[in-house]
């Protein structure tokens, strides 16, 4: 392959990385400034600002994180991986879509979207965070196995920390949504209070953000690498 194409391609990769970090930075940021400013408060969850004014931007960032993700084919599989780049970012985009198409526990008992309609108001729920489980357990494994592997040590520990970011909100997640629905008391008072539950899906999702935004720099910077050496080569040449 030419070295123009090459280097078109890596930066057609940069773009899409940038626009995956752009949109899992902004997306909790939108929502936050929203709820402050519109109802003064936050939201239990990113989840439930599906049921505000703000479902198209809830919907729509998260189907363009779907998109973007089942677009981006990255490397193919190397020696000892269970599955490559292409069809992880394909799972983590379906999964982004359930997440956005599938609402959780709607505040009435009436049916209001088409996937309500066909799965049933009860079970919508279940898609959801089953949708949202797969989905950040795809990131995770984007960040701790496929990005780790850079040569770059800086970069690398960017990418574990990140990985091990997500996979801490994914837990907390869990725990706090168990604490406020099953718990009683001062842990549930707490977990209400503080809105913890928004709280680790936003530094989840901006875990994710940063990891893609710095893949993308990292792209840039094996183009500029790439069209010095090449320089470099020519000048030899003619030397």
């Amino acid at each position: 392959m030419p070295d123009e194409q090459r280097h078109e391609m890596v930066l057609s990769y940069h773009r899409v990385r940038t626009a995956l970090g752009v949109l899992g930075m902004a997306l909790p940021m939108v929502l936050l400034m929203g709820g402050m400013f519109d109802f003064h408060r936050i939201e239990p969850s990113i989840s439930d600002f599906y049921h505000t004014t703000y479902r198209d931007i809830f919907v729509g960032t998260l189907c363009s994180i779907g998109v973007f993700l089942i677009c981006y084919r990255g490397y193919g599989r190397r020696s000892g991986d269970v599955i490559n780049d292409d069809w992880l970012g394909t799972i983590a985009g379906v999964s982004a879509f359930g997440v956005a198409l599938f609402p959780n526990e709607s505040p009435t008992d009436q049916i209001a979207t088409m996937t309500q309609q066909i799965v049933g108001i009860g079970a919508s729920p279940l898609f959801h965070y089953s949708s949202a489980l797969v989905f950040f357990s795809s990131l995770a494994v984007f960040c701790l196995v496929k990005f780790a592997r850079t040569e770059n040590l800086q970069r690398r520990r960017v990418y574990l920390a990140c990985g091990w970011v997500i996979v801490g909100s994914l837990i907390g997640i869990a725990v706090a949504s168990a604490v406020k629905i099953l718990g009683t008391g001062s842990p549930q008072e707490a977990v209400i209070a503080y809105n913890l539950v928004f709280w680790f899906e936003a530094i989840g999702i901006w875990a994710f953000g940063l990891s893609w935004l710095v893949k993308g720099k990292a792209d840039i910077a094996l183009v500029r690498l790439a069209g010095r050496v090449t320089r470099d080569q020519e000048g030899q040449v003619r030397s």
